[in-house]
């Protein structure tokens, strides 16, 4: 998700608009003041020698808006960003970008809790999706779920290793009955099209290939065996109503 509006306008166009407030000496806006940009923004709050500094507020024509800390302009520290389309982040800024910890709730109602670099998912993180009840706890490297962590659902968690958004190499389900599976996501080629042609087109799946079931003896009947057509599912089919859109998007 892009950044919306620009707060760099006033300073480009050589503090155009209006304005209200404090100044010093040099006749620099300087303390409390309020501007309205020619583009039809807002600010109000501190500023230091010309430039937002401290805490202040800045609305944006198309709705959305910045509560929070600045530091020469650019909003540096702890604040909240309300979105157009109902989104919202609050928490740690570096440099006018998500930095740090922070938590963003999503406009599907998902939430990711965790941290943050360069305005994406990077580090320690918890993504919580609003309609199960699902989430996913662990790394995330420059916005994608990559290295240990864990999905746990309703009944059942998933303990392995990500890259790219999917589960990857060994792992194990984890049933709450007291029982666990063991085994491995692999990447398996699987043709599709029509026989007759003579150039078929190849596709890559994840498949789950389970190893032993440990635990509780009746953790091995066949209500809680994985079936030969759920051992076939993919990630995607197995988190199907699971998966947010917000996920297959990079820069968040």
């Amino acid at each position: 998700m892009s950044e919306v509006g620009s707060e760099d306008f006033e300073d480009e166009q050589g503090y155009l608009g209006e304005y209200e407030g404090e100044r010093n000496e040099a006749g620099e806006r300087h303390g409390l003041g309020r501007a309205v940009l020619v583009n039809g923004d807002s600010y109000q709050g501190m500023y230091e020698r010309g430039k937002r500094s401290g805490q202040g507020t800045y609305r944006f024509k198309n709705g959305a808006r910045y509560v929070g800390e600045y530091y020469m302009n650019l909003k540096h520290g702890q604040g909240i960003f309300y979105y157009p389309d109902g989104s919202k982040y609050e928490g740690s800024w570096v440099d006018d970008q998500r930095q740090g910890h922070g938590i963003y709730t999503y406009p599907n109602g998902d939430t990711y809790d965790g941290e943050w670099l360069q305005h994406q998912r990077h580090g320690q993180g918890v993504y919580t999706y609003h309609d199960t009840g699902s989430k996913y706890t662990g790394m995330w490297v420059m916005g994608k779920m990559e290295s240990a962590g864990e999905l746990i659902h309703l009944n059942h968690r998933y303990q392995g290793n990500f890259l790219n958004n999917n589960p990857t190499g060994p792992g194990k389900y984890v049933f709450d009955i007291g029982c666990e599976q063991h085994g491995e996501y692999v990447q398996e080629d699987q043709d599709k099209g029509d026989a007759e042609e003579e150039e078929p087109v190849t596709t890559t799946v994840l498949k789950w290939k389970p190893k032993a079931v440990t635990g509780l003896s009746h953790c091995a009947t066949p209500g809680w065996d994985l079936s030969e057509e759920e051992k076939g599912q993919t990630t995607q089919e197995k988190l199907k109503g699971e998966q947010s859109p917000i996920l297959e998007n990079n820069d968040q």
